[in-house]
């Protein structure tokens, strides 16, 4: 999937006058690469129109003006990106309390050697994570996942981490979201 271009991000003033249809398409398009496994884990595969989505709030929220600055959020949402074959995801880790958040934390620290994908023939794909979000005693609440699938998307996401098990099955519809972003360049 070829990277956001500086060329497709409005500045913060036109994109406020057109963020409700920008962003009703981008909730669509995230709203099927988004699969809930067990009880605390969304993980939301990116394509092009979530990470221009993201770009654009970040612009927004901190009202970013400067090249330099809105280059570096191009680079840090393009990293998201992958080529065709694989897709980039963010796993959302949510728990409420913030005790119990730190305790889970420190807790599933090997989380992400225990992810995987099953494909539908029954084998499995483990993804790469970024480094930088794993702790030497507590993983952060959002991982950076990367999936090498080739030409067609898993048929379910789990985790076999003891004490966090879960398993989901993809959609009709979120697979072929998936399968769109996995072909294209």
């Amino acid at each position: 999937m070829k990277p956001v271009e500086r060329s497709e991000i409005l500045d913060y003033v036109t994109y406020e006058e057109k963020r409700e249809g920008i962003r009703a398409a981008a909730l669509k398009a995230k709203s099927v690469r988004r699969i809930l496994v067990g009880e605390h884990f969304t993980f939301l595969f990116e394509n092009r129109e979530t990470v221009r989505y993201q770009v654009q709030e970040m612009m927004r929220v901190e009202k970013i003006v400067k090249e330099g600055d809105i280059q570096h959020e191009l680079r840090t949402y393009n990293e998201l990106l992958h080529p065709a074959g694989t897709l980039g995801c963010t796993l959302l880790i949510g728990i409420d309390g913030e005790a119990e958040r730190d305790a889970k934390l420190k807790a599933w620290l090997g989380l992400n050697e225990h992810i995987y994908a099953t494909m539908p023939d029954g084998s499995r794909v483990t993804p790469t994570w970024d480094a930088r979000q794993v702790g030497d005693t507590r993983l952060s609440s959002v991982q950076y996942l990367t999936f090498a699938f080739g030409r067609e998307p898993p048929a379910a996401i789990g985790i076999g981490l003891a004490g966090a098990e879960a398993e989901t099955e993809l959609s009709r519809s979120q697979q072929e979201a998936l399968r769109a972003d996995l072909r294209s360049d």
